[in-house]
């Protein structure tokens, strides 16, 4: 019996990762110190997975990124604008791709999935030259073997590389990225053959858009690139390797007739219909990789469960065919449980992180194998038996409230448009109102404070003290800036879904609990282990205070329901919607109360609503028609004349634009720059929206400070499909992660801009 890991988080138990990286990019530390770090990481790893008795051990899944942009440099893939001239792709052209310069934007960075991972999107065009410009996966086998642990090098699939690219700029839209097949094989077998050279036994190939709805030809791409690659693999074992949901029966027949594969892995936590599959129809002879430890999510494995469904794949793909996996890269789970001394020693026996998944792997495998470990078995089973009984899991009252709100709808009485007519009467804003989207930047200082009154070192008079200073400070920055629309900038919030959760019943909290969502950017995913509620009110004390310190609108910032459950670990004995539902009921007594405190204008960010979509289309329309609900649920009850605003980045919107404005908010601000404004169109289209929308307008996820006349240029194209009377100007998301000396010079420039546009729009009259 064998055991396989898909892949593992590169942060660092510490975040060690992270801190190097941003240390490296502020020059406070060079490239070797960097390099160095992330040897000790990976060595480490490798080490703690061979300790644990892991056969199939990974390599090449550690990045100073993103495993995309890493697939890109080894493709030579490189944007003409970032000028690379050849040779190894360095530190310079990588992190110019993923973070922009001071003089070039960074490429496109969306979801990865249905995760809260972004990646960095490749941009391809029939005048792209692919050649063999990174060697970093033979490096990282090389580097694992003089360790003494063997790996399996583990690379993007090609044919999921080209179909999770998008044609790139000055490229026509309708350019076939699988035209370009051919042209990145040869560099593939370049990979290939060095790895083979270098002693690799095995080799995996991550082909997540297996599970995807596609179309014949691009299922055909995936036979003609494994057939390509046949001779070059010959003398390697191949796994192709899928996970996020089930593979459809088409997809399934592709995949399993592939030539030069060996063995096939699935995500079998989110993929109970291949299970079916697989039980019906495996080819014979090949190894399957059963995905059965949860790699999204922290809840310890039903390990009795999970061994009963190998017993019976045994059945099928033969005992010396058979290896237990996680069902995806363990990248999107917390690293380990060793490092959360002060978590709930209940809550705490309910769970397993990534260093403990790969205990669960290496137990299944064991006991497959004829060598139970009855300790290991019997402590999960009694932890199995107290979640499912603990009374703290349980509140009636708020299953009875969430259950009754199924049947019905929650709309406000009047049209946005009315609504919006009795909003300016009240707010009198100019046309083009500017606006941030809640947070500003996070200082040392004020993390300092927040630290140090979690840890009791401050008087909560004291923490007090400084946040009103530091809210005090935000107000002036935008009055003197002269925005129209403020916020108090959130420095009392860590995070915009812990800091909620923190609140709510039903939720606990790790230490270090981090997880990657972007280079070195991490989140600590709140846990929802119990029905969810509002105890006391949450903002309304800083909204309050900081309204008034203004007479301009401040807006009370609140995280959405749908934000909250998919920035969670959510608990899995209940179906996601009923603890959406509780959560919406939790935010809708926040807004009301914020009303009453007099906030005119409350944002309920839902940045995550796309991301949550799944990843087959007959599943959309259950999850949208729940997930808008939720959103209407928590705004259902205020008056006309209280502007609603929402907020939603780094996804892709166009596919579900009649469900953002089924929403219902007076207002939405929507990531727009980064993504070459192809949210625009969908305007361009002839769908029209009603309601007050704000694209953003530069970039905050680079250093790159935008000029005044780009500013005034990107909503020039807007207002070129947009009512001038509906259209926003603002960034496109908060300015927790940006320095001062970025965001002023930039915010400058937006209000410029707006004022620009202002008089030209005057002038036309």
């Amino acid at each position: 019996m064998a055991s396989h890991i898909v892949g593992y988080p590169r942060m660092g138990p510490k975040r060690e990762l992270k801190f190097a990286l941003e240390s490296f990019w502020d020059k406070k530390t060079t490239a070797e110190d960097l390099e160095k770090v992330a040897t000790d990481l990976r060595s480490s790893i490798w080490k703690q997975m061979a300790g644990a008795g892991i056969k199939y051990i990974p390599s090449n899944t550690f990045s100073y990124y993103d495993h995309m942009l890493d697939t890109t440099a080894m493709l030579g893939a490189v944007p003409s604008r970032y000028n690379w001239t050849g040779g190894e792709i360095g530190f310079d052209t990588y992190f110019s791709m993923a973070r922009g310069n001071a003089t070039l934007p960074a490429m496109e960075m969306t979801k990865w999935f249905d995760t809260n991972y972004h990646f960095i999107v490749p941009e391809l065009g029939p005048e792209v030259k692919f050649s063999y410009a990174s060697h970093k996966a033979v490096k990282e086998y090389k580097e694992a073997k003089a360790l003494g642990v063997e790996t399996v090098p583990v690379l993007v699939g090609p044919v999921s590389y080209l179909l999770l690219s998008k044609p790139a700029k000055g490229v026509d839209k309708s350019f076939s990225l699988l035209s370009l097949l051919g042209s990145i094989l040869p560099v593939y077998k370049e990979v290939v053959a060095e790895l083979k050279a270098a002693g690799a036994s095995w080799i995996q190939f991550d082909e997540p858009t297996l599970v995807l709805d596609l179309e014949a030809h691009q299922l055909e791409a995936f036979t003609q690139a494994y057939a390509e690659l046949e001779v070059t693999l010959s003398g390697l074992n191949v796994l192709v390797e899928t996970y996020f949901a089930d593979v459809p029966a088409a997809a399934y027949k592709t995949l399993t007739a592939l030539k030069g594969v060996t063995g096939f892995g699935f995500d079998l936590v989110r993929g109970e219909k291949t299970l079916e599959l697989i039980k019906s129809d495996f080819p014979s002879g090949k190894y399957l990789f059963a995905g059965l430890v949860d790699g999204r999510n922290i809840w310890a494995n039903d390990l009795a469960g999970s061994l009963s469904t190998l017993q019976a794949l045994e059945a099928v793909a033969g005992k010396d065919n058979l290896v237990v996996s996680t069902s995806c890269s363990l990248l999107h789970t917390a690293v380990d449980l060793v490092n959360e001394p002060k978590l709930d020693k209940e809550i705490k026996s309910w769970l397993a992180f990534a260093a403990q998944k790969i205990v669960e792997v290496n137990a299944l495998a064991t006991a497959l194998a004829g060598k139970k470990d009855e300790e290991i078995f019997s402590t999960n089973a009694a932890a199995q038996a107290t979640r499912k009984s603990s009374p703290r899991v349980t509140n009636e009252a708020v299953q009875k409230a969430a259950a009754a709100l199924r049947g019905s709808d929650h709309r406000r009485a009047t049209t946005v448009s009315a609504r919006l007519d009795a909003q300016q009467k009240k707010l009198n804003l100019p046309a083009l109102p500017t606006t941030t989207i809640g947070s500003f930047p996070q200082t040392v200082e004020l993390r300092r404070v927040r630290r140090e009154y979690k840890a009791k070192k401050i008087s909560e008079a004291d923490y007090v003290n400084a946040i009103k200073e530091e809210i005090s400070k935000v107000v002036k920055i935008q009055e003197e800036l002269d925005i129209d629309v403020l916020v108090h900038g959130e420095p009392e919030r860590n995070d915009m879904v812990e800091y909620f959760g923190e609140q709510l019943s039903g939720f606990a909290f790790s230490a270090n609990g981090w997880v990657q969502s972007y280079g070195s950017r991490c989140v600590k995913p709140p846990i929802i282990y119990g029905d969810v509620s509002r105890p006391k009110a949450m903002t309304v004390f800083w909204s309050s205070m900081a309204q008034s310190m203004t007479s301009r609108p401040m807006k009370g910032m609140l995280t959405g329901p749908v934000t909250i459950l998919n920035w969670s670990f959510v608990r899995n004995d209940q179906p996601r919607f009923e603890t959406c539902y509780q959560i919406a009921l939790a935010i809708k007594d926040e807004v009301e109360d914020l009303e009453k405190a007099g906030i005119t204008v409350i944002q309920i960010d839902e940045a995550a609503l796309r991301e949550g979509l799944p990843l087959r289309k007959s599943e959309h329309a259950f999850y949208l028609d729940w997930s808008v609900h939720s959103f209407r649920i928590t705004n259902v009850g205020v008056q006309d004349t209280t502007q609603i605003h929402t907020h939603m980045c780094y996804s892709n919107f166009n596919d579900i634009i009649q469900s953002i404005i089924d929403m219902d908010a007076d207002v939405i601000t929507i990531e727009n720059s980064r993504s070459d404004e192809k949210l625009l169109s969908v305007f361009r289209e002839g769908v029209v929206y009603g309601a007050g929308i704000g694209p953003g307008v530069y970039d905050i996820h680079s250093p790159r400070i935008p000029s005044t006349e780009e500013i005034a240029e990107r909503a020039k194209k807007m207002l070129a499909v947009l009512e001038s009377n509906i259209l926003w100007i603002n960034p496109d998301c908060g300015l927790k992660t940006r320095k001062y000396a970025e965001v002023m010079p930039a915010l400058t420039n937006m209000v410029k801009a707006a004022k620009i546009l202002r008089e030209e729009l005057a002038s036309a009259k």
